[in-house]
């Protein structure tokens, strides 16, 4: 069984300056709901239920939000307000909340390291909120989750990507065993387009093993000066299978303003409007 979702939410947002500022990136609003809404909503689609935050300095909204606000509840009680929470109150239901902070900066290996706390020694999700995906079927977590629980190994999401795009993410090679599935040979984080071993490109989602810690813990920063998360999964995929998985659906990158204002047009005109007039 695997009930347990991280997410890394500590960074500083610093596109979106002077917006994020005092306001986590993971809380802008794309139309009427949080990136983290999302991000969370899709974890629970999966069957993770237990979704362990992994935040830091100025992110107090993101626990406060994942809260009952007991005197927003009794102004808008029986008013044509109040159904505008229902979403809201659904994932309190659905979800149980724990955190931990990260003190430092020091990437998303590191993150992730910091909430082996929260997890402990079970296979756990992990969802980056910048992405945004929509999935006409399946959320991406519960196609992953599928994956791990027929395989055993770590999966991670991937979609090809145009070569000029292939610097902004990590890139992974590998040898194709079901259609869309890949054993990862090699795995480069933020390659020049003429060192990158394909097109295939790492996005927000992943289902680790719990051996991720133990490799987390020795290794040394990378690009940037951080710990990489793809570096650690390179390290795996030699000791043991890491796949690959071209995801069914769309993703955006909310971490770019252009992707965010795409988001924002997508979920409004295809989403938002139907839920609205249906």
């Amino acid at each position: 069984m695997i009930k347990k979702c991280m997410f890394p939410v500590a960074g500083y947002g610093t596109r979106f300056l002077p917006a994020t500022k005092s306001m986590p990136k993971e809380m802008l609003p794309v139309v009427n709901k949080p990136l983290v809404q999302y991000g969370v909503e899709e974890a629970l689609d999966a069957d993770l239920t237990e979704i362990c935050l992994v935040t830091g300095r100025g992110k107090r909204a993101i626990n406060d939000f994942f809260d009952i606000s007991f005197e927003l509840e009794h102004q808008i009680a029986g008013t044509d307000k109040e159904p505008y929470l229902a979403s809201i109150r659904d994932v309190i239901a659905r979800g149980k909340f724990a955190t931990t902070r990260q003190s430092e900066m020091k990437g998303l290996g590191h993150a992730i390291l910091t909430g082996e706390l929260l997890v402990g020694n079970e296979p756990f999700g992990v969802v980056l909120a910048d992405d945004l995906c929509v999935c006409e079927e399946q959320g991406v977590m519960a196609q992953l989750v599928e994956i791990y629980r027929r395989t055993k190994c770590s999966v991670i999401a991937i979609e090809e990507v145009d070569e000029a795009e292939v610097s902004k993410f990590g890139v992974i090679a590998g040898v194709e065993e079901e259609p869309g599935l890949y054993a990862v040979t090699d795995m480069v984080e933020k390659p020049e387009a003429k060192d990158a071993p394909s097109n295939l490109a790492i996005i927000g989602r992943y289902v680790l093993t719990p051996y991720i810690f133990e490799i987390l813990r020795h290794t040394p920063p990378g690009k940037n000066g951080e710990v990489q998360l793809t570096d650690a999964l390179l390290t795996m995929a030699k000791t043991s299978k890491v796949l690959a998985y071209k995801f069914k659906g769309r993703r955006f990158d909310c971490g770019s303003v252009d992707g965010y204002v795409e988001a924002t047009n997508y979920v409004y005109k295809n989403i938002y409007l139907q839920d609205k007039f249906s």
